[in-house]
């Protein structure tokens, strides 16, 4: 492939790509290399080492542990405060404040929801265990020993790279290269960058005990621990294989694949997919890198590999899925159309723009303005200094937002009117960010 559309600049094995959340089993291994060196144990209060952490429920706060954070069952939905988290300006103060604020769907331990706030948690935790940034922890225990010299978990490096990929996404149903995020708060759940070349080294390590180049850097124990079942995802399913469960470990998403142990994980993060999967039995690491999220081959080009090892029936998952995924895209393109032609009809709101305009409060993020720009609304955010939507009116009170990052997505907003007077609105992003929306007071 290719680092950028329109170049002819051709992908190598030591090309970076962004992760995602493949950077998960990552930070999970260091925490569980950690406890393999009794430095702190997996079983530890959270506020042992972060007085400052904070959950909405005073008794969850004290007895969260380590474990909790990094197996997903804090209680909160999945993605819950995402659009909070991602690309803002929040100190580490504030981001513990605002994790505190956001009320969990769900009771504590009691239903697995993807936390990636959960992760930065477990970044800050290992900072205050060793006395070393995250990143630079990650350097010194895993990437350096591993010969993952292209390997690195801030977004400037990435950026400064000369032999990097950048992300592509669907802007106005047309693929466009898109920037890469502001990660480097929530960097231990989704910031790190790396190559297939490094990937290898990962991946090959973790089938052979932990060894590189002869020599144990990462204790089989500490392998083991990372794949310990702590949470259920949901009953299991496939297509066309058995696979009765799937659960959830230390940064690692744990099946049974026709009888046989699978560990693996996925990524997806501004314009970047990936996969990465294990079959110990067969000795067995898949890694596939994409720099655009518009496509389902990082998951199904996985299929066809881990299918062809084990012997099982050729299905041509990527010729089958693509219908799926089309329809998908079809779907909401056509959605957006329905929502376009709507403003293109020039409705009139029930109250003058003007009376919409004006400052809008959410207790737990902060504050949005709406200015009136004549014939739309624009809207900005306290927290989000490079992000920016566009709203417009399209009867019932509703607006069509559209963010200025795709990332965000094209949402509908409901406002609340009594009678004159503006009450409320409700944010949301798109499904891929974040499934909570935010109500906004009028000030």
């Amino acid at each position: 492939g290719i680092k950028k559309l329109g170049n002819k600049d051709s992908v190598d094995e030591n090309t970076l790509f962004m992760i995602g959340s493949n950077t998960k089993a990552f930070t999970g291994t260091a925490v569980a290399m950690l406890e393999y060196d009794k430095k702190c144990s997996l079983n530890d209060k959270v506020v042992k080492w972060l007085p400052q952490f904070k959950m909405h429920d005073e008794w969850v706060t004290k007895n969260a542990n380590l474990t909790d954070i990094l197996c997903h069952r804090l209680g909160f939905e999945t993605f819950q405060g995402d659009f909070m988290y991602f690309d803002s300006d929040f100190t580490d103060a504030e981001m513990f404040d605002k994790m505190g604020k956001v009320k969990p769907l769900y009771d504590f331990r009691t239903k697995w929801g993807y936390c990636n706030a959960g992760f930065f948690v477990a970044g800050e935790a290992v900072e205050t265990i060793t006395g070393k940034e995250w990143g630079s922890f990650m350097q010194e225990i895993i990437f350096t020993p591993l010969g993952m010299n292209n390997t690195f978990t801030k977004v400037n490096d990435i950026k400064a790279s000369s032999n990097a990929s950048l992300g592509h996404s669907f802007v106005d149903n047309k693929l466009e290269v898109i920037p890469y995020g502001g990660l480097d708060l929530l960097g231990p759940a989704a910031s790190i960058s790396s190559s297939i070349a490094d990937m290898n080294h990962w991946t090959m390590a973790l089938l052979d005990s932990g060894k590189y180049e002869g020599n144990i850097v990462i204790p089989q124990k500490a392998i083991e621990r990372t794949r310990k079942p702590e949470s259920i995802i949901r009953k299991g399913g496939h297509a066309y294989n058995r696979n009765q469960f799937k659960l959830y470990g230390l940064g690692w998403q744990l099946a049974d694949y026709e009888g046989i142990e699978m560990v693996s994980h996925t990524g997806g993060i501004h314009g970047f997919v990936t996969s990465v999967t294990m079959i110990p039995e067969f000795n067995l690491g898949v890694v596939i890198l994409t720099n655009t999220d518009q496509n389902w081959v990082y998951d199904a080009l996985k299929w066809e590999i881990v299918d062809a090892f084990m012997e099982l029936p050729y299905r041509d998952y990527c010729g089958k899925w693509h219908p799926y995924f089309r329809n998908r895209l079809v779907k909401d393109s056509t959605t957006n159309a329905i929502f376009r032609d709507s403003v293109d009809m020039n409705i009139k709101p029930s109250l003058p723009l003007k009376k919409f305009a004006g400052s809008y409060t959410n207790d737990v993020y902060g504050k949005v303005e709406l200015k009136n720009e004549k014939k739309y609304l624009s809207m900005t955010l306290e927290h989000h200094p490079n992000i920016t939507a566009k709203l417009e009116y399209v009867g019932n009170n509703r607006f069509l937002c559209t963010y200025s990052q795709v990332g965000q997505g094209i949402k509908i907003f409901p406002f609340i009117l009594d009678g004159k007077n503006i009450i409320s609105f409700t944010l949301s992003v798109s499904s891929n960010l974040e499934f909570t929306t935010y109500e906004f007071k009028k000030d």
